[in-house]
């Protein structure tokens, strides 16, 4: 399966020089802090300093070549989050690279003892599932004390880039046909597994920031969190973790000392595998995910979010179906299947229902005395309402698809709204559309 991928990026993908990349503005809230030169004033912030509500004693001041645990030495910085910083390390005894993402102090215990409780009931699983290759895992967890606290360390596999930087640094900027179906086969097998065999539900599924509203985004090679995309390609050739360890000591990365304790490293980037020989998409981040079939509560990035979701009704793994109909959407069609914003390019829940309307026709009215909530924007009769005015777009699925035609087209749009489906329960199961006579041929 492997190999298969990799063949299909190297056929199917025709990827932007790194020297002629160039990110597009609109996507960002605010600028990337990736590139290995530094700024002019040593007074500028740097790195997590441009974070919104940084506070430097949250984080710990890893340095480049520390020991860390008595255990991991710390080769170089990947990246950092709201609530982290990820570090490439050389594990002594088994000698092999980790990503090692230090936490903050200030994440709270809830979120923290939740991703962990979902990868211990993982590692207590035995299981012979394939989908279980599919998912990052958790190689140990250490706390070092700080001068402020304790922070809470990951020890993970390293990642390179995510699906969707992948997808932007493609001179298209989406992926072909044939590489979209490899992905979403792997992506389908991780999910399979989490559902069937793990009872869990993702819950977090994206091709880009998990929500637009967020001031910044996490694009770092290796950096996970929950306002991260967490679909990423593994490493399969050691030699770019390699290069990267060289790269570090032939040209150490720029820093600023802010003081006696502290220094902030820039970041620097994994180089591109040779031959388009990527690693497989891995399904990460975990932070969210819940186990057993049946929740309540406000899940999902807003524009992935599930009308059962929208409307404060019970959810489960089909909630995961719904939040990839759309990712899948906007992975191959290069843009958002809903945008869900109002006249202040807000995300608005009206609008997004509206827009499900428009696509799906109106929900059955069985979907809606599910809940008082549907009332805002349907009648007792299951008529259009709309709250404060919001009408139904005129647009549909086949206006939108732009790169199918004929019975290509009409099987691709089969597949999509066999997982957007308004009743949680007429969804196709991960398994089932693992079987998908489209995303097979």
């Amino acid at each position: 399966m492997i190999t298969k991928y990799s063949s299909a990026l190297r056929n199917g993908l025709s990827l932007i020089k790194p020297d002629k990349f160039v990110l597009q503005a609109a996507i960002f809230r605010c600028k990337r802090a990736m590139c290995s030169q530094a700024p002019n004033v040593q007074s500028e912030s740097w790195e997590e300093e441009r974070l919104p509500f940084y506070r430097p004693e949250q984080f710990y001041p890893v340095h480049i070549g520390e020991l860390l645990n008595s255990k991991y030495r710390v080769v170089g910085k990947l990246g950092y989050g709201s609530y982290s910083t990820v570090w490439l390390c050389h594990e002594k005894s088994e000698k092999k690279y980790v990503a090692v993402k230090v936490l903050t102090n200030s994440l709270p215990e809830r979120t923290l003892s939740g991703e962990l409780g979902i990868y211990e009931h993982l590692s207590n699983l035995k299981t012979s599932h394939t989908g279980s290759a599919y998912i990052r895992g958790l190689y140990d967890t250490f706390d070092l004390l700080g001068q402020d606290g304790i922070h809470r360390c990951l020890v993970q596999p390293p990642m390179h880039m995510s699906l969707h930087e992948l997808r932007m640094r493609s001179t298209s900027q989406r992926l072909d046909e044939f590489l979209f179906k490899q992905t979403l086969l792997c992506i389908l097998r991780a999910l399979d597994f989490l559902h069937r065999e793990a009872n869990v539900v993702h819950t977090g599924m994206s091709s880009i920031t998990a929500d637009r509203r967020e001031y910044f985004l996490e694009m770092t090679y290796g950096v996970i969190d929950i306002k991260a995309t967490n679909i990423m390609l593994s490493i399969d050739d050691k030699s770019i973790l390699e290069d990267f360890e060289k790269a570090e000591q032939q040209s150490p990365s720029p820093k600023k000392v802010v003081d006696e304790n502290r220094t902030i490293y820039t970041s620097r980037r994994l180089r591109l595998p040779n031959d388009n020989l990527w690693g497989q998409p891995v399904l990460c981040d975990l932070g969210q995910a819940r186990i057993g079939h049946a929740h309540r509560g406000l899940i999902q990035p807003d524009i992935y979010r599930a009308p059962e979701v929208l409307f404060d009704m019970g959810w489960g793994h089909s909630a995961d179906i719904w939040n990839l109909g759309v990712m899948a959407w906007d992975i191959f069609e290069g843009r958002h299947l809903f945008s869900a914003l109002d006249e202040d390019q807000e995300y608005s829940p009206s609008h997004h229902v509206a827009e499900m309307v428009a696509f799906l026709g109106l929900p059955p009215l069985s979907f809606i005395q599910r809940s008082e909530e549907t009332r805002h924007v349907f009648s007792e009769k299951g008529e259009w309402l709309g709250a404060g005015g919001v009408t139904i777009p005129d647009t549909s699925l086949e206006r939108l698809e732009e790169y199918l035609s004929g019975n290509g087209q009409q099987s691709f749009l089969q597949f999509i709204r066999s997982m957007l489906q308004w009743i949680p329960g007429n969804r196709k199961t991960a398994k089932e559309l693992l079987n998908d006579s489209w995303l097979n041929s």
